[in-house]
């Protein structure tokens, strides 16, 4: 099975190449494709310099400069399927998400249509290091566009997943039109309104390794008032739902 990774990297020149090291040490037939948004810290460069390291194992999208996640991903997903990918992954590039986890995410999606990594499930976890009032914050959020939206789906905002080719491509990938960190969970609530097969596996959400991280209050505050949106965008959906599995393994 080709599995390609898909990376969107702003201002990850410190930690790209080892998290690109990691990725290659595991025993799976897998690609990564960087969608770098002009990064000024050289990001795209180093990409490309490691593509040529690593013999076209590592595919680059360059793109002029800060256009979002969610164009980073869709852009990123089509790529994808020209590469031959059989399984395409989203996940952070800054050590945030255990690269070893790919293993078993890879095991499970045999079985499903989407793996969802998640860090609210029973013997997932957040990083020791945040303060109280982040890891309370991050939990509310979670909890919070889960009420709203009605799914049982444990962790919404999870930002790594790994899709089958077919169930990605089954999206109407056209439809989602959130940006930031909404985009994840309109993702995963098309998927569940599509009745897709979806696996929770357990997680530890490390803090970055290196760089400076990239979320805030603000971005937080403003996801929250954009989750109402997407409950409003997907009533058509919500209406005709399909039969859904979501299974969670420990």
């Amino acid at each position: 099975m080709k599995i390609v990774v898909v990376l969107p990297t702003y201002n990850e020149a410190e930690n790209l190449p080892r998290l690109v090291s990691a990725l290659f040490s595991l025993p799976l037939d897998l690609f990564v494709l960087v969608v770098d948004d002009n990064s000024p810290d050289g990001t795209g460069e180093i990409a490309r310099k490691l593509s040529k390291e690593y013999g076209g194992r590592i595919a680059v999208l360059s793109r002029p400069g800060k256009l979002g996640l969610r164009s980073a991903y869709l852009e990123g997903f089509e790529k994808a399927f020209e590469m031959g990918a059989d399984a395409v992954v989203q996940m952070d590039a800054d050590f945030s998400h255990d690269p070893a986890v790919l293993v078993e995410m890879a095991r499970r999606i045999e079985s499903c249509d989407v793996v969802i990594g998640s860090r609210y499930v029973k013997g997932g976890s957040l990083a020791r290091r945040w303060p109280l009032w982040r890891k309370a914050l991050s939990a509310f959020g979670n909890r919070y566009a889960r009420t709203i939206l009605g799914f049982p789906l444990h962790d919404v905002t999870t930002g790594y997943r790994m899709w089958k080719r077919n169930a990605l491509q089954a999206i109407p990938l056209e439809r989602i039109r959130s940006n930031g960190y909404v985009f994840l969970v309109e993702m995963a609530y098309v998927a569940y309104l599509m009745g897709l097969d979806m696996t929770e596996v357990p997680i530890h959400f490390s803090d970055r390794r290196l760089g400076k991280s990239k979320m805030s209050l603000k971005i937080q505050l403003e996801a929250a008032m954009r989750v109402w949106d997407v409950w409003w965008h997907y009533r058509d959906l919500r209406r005709k739902s399909r039969p859904h599995r979501i299974t969670v393994e420990e």
